[in-house]
């Protein structure tokens, strides 16, 4: 198993086209990239950064967006604000393509809302058609545990692997496992051979999100878990600015996950 990292843990203070040679300085040949707004999803935009990737010879696993802007609008109950971001969906999907790598989108979704406000019909029609277009891009769509979404669910994540007609893929998060109080071994179960891509960060009694290896999360619990599943993907550190004070620390991290993976 690879460690990459997320430019998200760089967001606010490096641009998303900055973002690869800065990855690759901290000492990461591959990782996650972040594209933070509708401009960024433009395909001059995109051959730029993928001129930068080609450039620093990285690789890109996966792509993430600000979902709060598109995502849960999709679930929309207002047929023509669905449409309106299903568009902006497809644009995605284009940009994650031509972006080449992976193509792995790590997609957040709906926003947690009380079970009896869903309407499960719709919702499943709506991930066919993400699914599908996701498909037609040579794009997975990888449904992400987040403890703000209705993703959190464990049992909204089984309805989706059982009735979602077309390939959907799944990302774990740790520290969204935790902060939803989900060991994130209940994750790996619904998602087994379905899961692309991991996000691996740490927590302790105080703190929920820390660079890997700074707090006490046992990794050789989740990491059995997942040799069990036989995951061939990422462990993509993926934090938040304030996590660390210096990329060193970073590359800490990423030292200290490259010698725990040898040894497994």
């Amino acid at each position: 198993m690879k460690v990459g990292m997320s430019s998200a843990c760089l967001y606010p203070s490096v641009n998303a086209e900055d973002s690869v040679k800065v990855m690759k300085d901290i000492g990461f040949d591959q990782g996650e990239l972040f594209l933070n707004t509708f401009s960024e999803y433009e395909e001059e935009f995109i051959l730029n950064i993928k001129e930068k990737c080609i450039e620093n010879d990285f690789y890109v696993n996966s792509v993430h967006i600000c979902s709060s802007m598109v995502e849960p609008f999709l679930f929309d109950s207002y047929n023509r604000r669905r449409n309106d971001m299903m568009k902006v969906f497809k644009k995605v999907c284009k940009s994650i393509s031509l972006l080449g790598g992976n193509k792995i989108y790590t997609f957040h979704g709906m926003r947690k809302v009380d079970n009896s406000q869903l309407d499960y019909d719709l919702i499943i029609d709506m991930y066919d058609r993400l699914t599908y277009c996701a498909q037609e891009n040579g794009v997975k769509l990888a449904q992400e545990n987040v403890s703000w979404c209705m993703s959190s669910d464990i049992r909204y994540l089984e309805m989706l692997r059982e009735r979602v007609r077309y390939p959907l893929y799944y990302t774990l998060d740790l520290k969204q496992s935790y902060k939803a109080n989900v060991e994130p071994e209940q994750y790996i179960d619904v998602m087994e051979d379905r899961l692309c891509n991991f996000h691996i960060n740490d927590k302790s009694e105080y703190e929920s999100c820390m660079l890997p290896g700074k707090g006490d999360i046992d990794y050789n619990k989740i990491f059995k878990r997942l040799i069990d599943i036989n995951y061939k993907g990422m462990a993509i550190i993926e934090v938040y600015s304030d996590n660390y004070s210096s990329y060193n620390q970073i590359n800490h991290s990423k030292n200290y996950l490259d010698k725990l993976i040898r040894s497994l």
